[in-house]
């Protein structure tokens, strides 16, 4: 499978969630983030435990772990080259169903469209 093109959600007051959440981690869990993000990119849904798991309707997890910690960053695909960013959390035993709906709503907002919905670099 080619890269993908790995993407932030954006919510309409233009906030972007997955970076605002990476903005409040330490910097060592932060650069864990960027690389698992990194290895998303290079290979797309071929990524598998322990760096990646399907969760459930379509949304999958980033896999961190750091000092006893669980990052997750939780995420889905637009098509087959896109991975957008839904928002990022820190687990204890398993992902709260809560947070999966909150990926779900997001997957059905940037479906309807892509374009309000991506983050874009000033």
């Amino acid at each position: 499978m080619p890269r993908v093109r790995v993407v932030f959600y954006r919510e309409e007051d233009q906030s972007t969630p997955v970076l605002d959440w990476l903005d409040r981690l330490t910097d060592k869990a932060r650069a864990k983030c960027l690389v698992r993000i990194e290895r998303l990119h290079a290979l797309g849904n071929e990524l598998r435990r322990p760096e990646a798991d399907y969760l459930r309707d379509g949304i999958y997890e980033l896999r961190i772990a750091l000092q006893g910690i669980n990052y997750r960053v939780l995420y889905f695909f637009h098509g087959r080259t896109v991975a957008v960013l839904s928002h990022g959390l820190v687990k204890e035993r398993a992902v709260p169903p809560n947070e999966i709906e909150l990926a779900i709503k997001r997957k059905n907002r940037f479906e309807k469209d892509p374009e309000l919905h991506t983050h874009m670099e000033p």
